[in-house]
């Protein structure tokens, strides 16, 4: 038998046979194959039933999530105290990032805010006495989603603090988001320090009173408007909100000069060097989209993603009580400040993921040169991550577009079902805190949720629909 004289290889599985033939010269095309669910025999025997006989019952579910993520319009209407407008947030209660957790479960980035939130509230005079009332159970201690309301990094808030109230008129919810502290030595990067409560302190104070009055005059702003636009100048809108947080601050500039506030100045010197003031906007405005979409039933689409620094959570959809809970994983793509690593980094930590849920961050990667240098300096690297949520979404954005794609939308919706059947978690841009000395951020990067939640998702979906 003669062999032939040219070879065209289609490869399934390891990617060395594809490569190896390459090599020397043939054609080879390479399919990416993976054995479903790792072959874990549960969870398929699950994905079966849910993509099988309950297929078009989800389906139906799904589309309709899909819509209200990709037709609500969050509005950003006003800065409000945080218990005059958060139910069930009163005096002696702290609300945290990620699902509920308790004061010894803690990780030292997180109980350094919560510290520091205790003080500013003005319920102890320093973070020694504050740690002791908390470690005595006289301070409730509370996830921030389970109260329609989201907080990055390490951040806590207490009833004193202001909050942006961001609704959806449309689905008839509301969300809330804390001001964001700004970069340096700061509570939400996990430092207790005497500047850090200053700095909780002079956003209640001062800056919330001018900002306030700026929206009220400046009327609602659409938050996924200027995101939109945001996207187009190289932001992500979760690692990199940069552009998007100057053309907020372009059309609110004229009412903050008018606003006549005390400490303006000081306001203005601190809104100037923020280029992280929009990333707690666009969160509020991400819940309050989720929460409407998590309305429906019977859905597989994740609604909360969140981490606490020691556990990852999820929700779907139609039951948004129930968390499905995985430890906490590393920022596996990361860089470091100068001496600082893997060894000196606190797990990952911050509701900001719900982003990634709905077309932001991970899913806007590859239109931003930001992200990219954290994964190696290309651009078609960050064109990888969008890719691969492409892979775990149910549908994409009409409004979030990514002109280097030739303004395809971006991935909008997480199925848990295509998580779990392929492997691939969603991607957080996000950053990274010290995780212990409370020094604060010591990083940033690309972070993989882990796939255990996602797992306990899909069974537990499979026992509500199929009864097993």
């Amino acid at each position: 038998m003669e062999l032939p004289e040219q070879v065209s290889v289609v490869n399934i599985g390891l990617e060395r046979f594809e490569t190896a033939v390459r090599d020397q010269g043939a054609p080879a095309v390479g399919v990416d194959w993976r054995i479903p669910a790792g072959g874990d025999q549960e969870a398929v025997a699950a994905l079966g039933r849910l993509l099988g006989p309950a297929a078009d019952r989800i389906d139906a579910a799904n589309a309709e999530v899909i819509d209200r993520l990709d037709r609500g319009v969050p509005m950003l209407v006003g800065i409000e105290t945080a218990s005059a407008v958060i139910e069930g947030l009163e005096s002696g209660t702290i609300l945290h990032c990620g699902p509920p957790i308790g004061w010894d479960e803690m990780c030292d980035p997180l109980r350094r805010s919560v510290r520091a939130t205790v003080v500013a509230e003005g319920w102890a005079p320093d973070c020694d006495v504050a740690g002791a009332m908390l470690q005595g159970g006289e301070i409730r201690l509370e996830a921030a989603n389970e109260h329609d309301t989201v907080v990055p990094m390490a951040s806590a808030i207490g009833p004193s603090a202001p909050v942006y109230a961001v609704s959806v008129d449309t689905g008839g919810t509301t969300a809330y988001s804390s001001l964001n502290q700004g970069s340096g030595a700061v509570a939400w990067f996990g430092v207790d320090s005497d500047a850090a409560i200053e700095r909780l302190r002079f956003l209640r104070d001062a800056l919330a009173p001018a900002l306030a009055r700026a929206l009220d005059t400046a009327g609602p702003i659409d938050v996924f408007s200027l995101a939109a636009q945001g996207i187009a100048m190289g932001d992500d809108v979760h690692m990199r909100v940069q552009a998007t947080s100057n053309l907020l601050l372009r059309d609110l500039l004229p009412h903050l000069v008018r606003a006549g506030t005390g400490r303006i100045g000081e306001v203005a010197d601190f809104l100037s060097t923020n280029h992280l003031m929009f990333l707690n906007i666009a969160m509020a405005g991400a819940r309050a989209l989720t929460e409407w979409a998590g309305q429906v039933p019977d859905s597989s689409i994740v609604t909360t993603m969140a981490r606490n620094g020691t556990t990852y959570g999820i929700r779907l959809a139609g039951d948004s009580g129930t968390w499905h809970i995985a430890e906490s994983p590393p920022v596996q793509d990361a860089l470091y400040y100068p001496g600082q690593g893997p060894d000196t980094s606190a797990p990952d930590i911050g509701d900001s993921a719900v982003l990634e849920l709905v077309g932001l961050g991970g899913a806007a990667a590859a239109n931003s040169p930001a992200v990219a240098g954290f994964l190696g300096g290309r651009m078609a690297d960050a064109a990888a991550v969008t890719a691969a949520m492409g892979r775990i979404c149910a549908g994409t954005s009409t409004r979030l577009r990514l002109p280097v794609l030739d303004n395809a939308g971006t991935p909008l919706a997480v199925d848990v079902r295509k998580v779990v059947e392929t492997a691939i978690t969603p991607a957080v841009n996000t950053g990274i805190v010290h995780a212990s000395d409370g020094s604060g951020q010591v990083g940033a990067g690309v972070a993989r949720a882990p796939i255990e939640c996602f797992r306990q998702a899909v069974l537990d979906l499979d026992r509500r629909l199929n009864g097993r």
